[in-house]
């Protein structure tokens, strides 16, 4: 075989793989935001629904002039992210108003400098939709996708909502490491991940889940991003930070 046909036969097949690449990624972005649309519709907890609609209706007084998203509150950032990031449940004035995973508090505030300054974010503000703010390389979820009366899903409501982390988790097949928010996300977490038995929770434990699918998995548990654990110190930017970037680094 000439060497320009070898050229052309190796190009050709790059090409196939490129597009068989973007064509699996369109389709696992077409499952997500389906699933988006499932998690947004959701009204199985009447608990929740009813909390959720009167949380948007009554407002908080800063917010008054805005339109609360008040639905489910779908996952957040790159479908091929290798990192994935497990909170707790949307904040009632802060996702449960704008839509999108820890947007619009103190604690998402936290969240997204972090995320800044270890560079899987463009920008470390994170406003709402369309304030151009670009992940890469990570995904944020939460075991409980409507906000609950005092931040405290009951073990009924999480375990409705199972399914859809699941489901979720299952869609992001480059996932290589998990960084739960604290005891409830790392419970949910390895649930999804089979982790029996279940190291004790703690700030940086790291738990390696082996071989899967050709690469090695591992959980990074930290602190929640809470103002609570934030503004008494009990989790400081540095803290938070060498978590991310361990996670890189166990990434890959």
């Amino acid at each position: 075989m000439g060497a320009g046909l070898v050229s052309d036969v190796a190009r050709f097949e790059r090409v196939v793989r490129l597009a068989a690449m973007r064509f699996a990624t369109l389709s696992a972005m077409d499952s997500i935001e389906t699933l988006a649309e499932n998690v947004s519709n959701c009204r199985a907890c009447p608990r929740l629904v009813a909390w959720r609609e009167q949380v948007a209706e009554e407002k908080r007084a800063a917010f008054r002039d805005e339109e609360y998203w008040g639905r489910g509150v779908p996952g957040f950032g790159d479908p091929d992210a290798r990192v994935v990031v497990v909170g707790l449940a949307p904040a009632a004035h802060g996702a449960n108003r704008t839509g999108r995973m820890f947007t619009g508090d103190r604690s998402g505030d936290f969240l997204y400098a972090a995320l800044y300054r270890t560079g899987f974010a463009n920008q470390p503000e994170s406003v709402g939709p369309g304030d151009g703010l670009e992940l890469d390389d990570v995904w944020i979820t939460s075991p409980v996708k409507c906000a609950p009366p005092a931040n405290k899903p009951t073990p009924a409501e999480r375990d409705e909502c199972a399914g859809f982390l699941d489901r979720e988790l299952s869609l992001l097949s480059n996932a290589r490491v998990f960084v739960p928010l604290g005891q409830f996300g790392y419970q949910a977490t390895c649930r999804f991940l089979g982790v029996r038995p279940r190291p004790k929770f703690a700030h940086g434990v790291e738990v390696d889940l082996g071989d899967v699918g050709g690469h090695r998995r591992s959980i990074v548990a930290s602190f929640h991003v809470s103002q609570q654990n934030t503004f008494t110190k009990r989790l400081t930017e540095p803290m938070f930070d060498a978590v991310l970037e361990r996670a890189r680094e166990l990434a890959g």
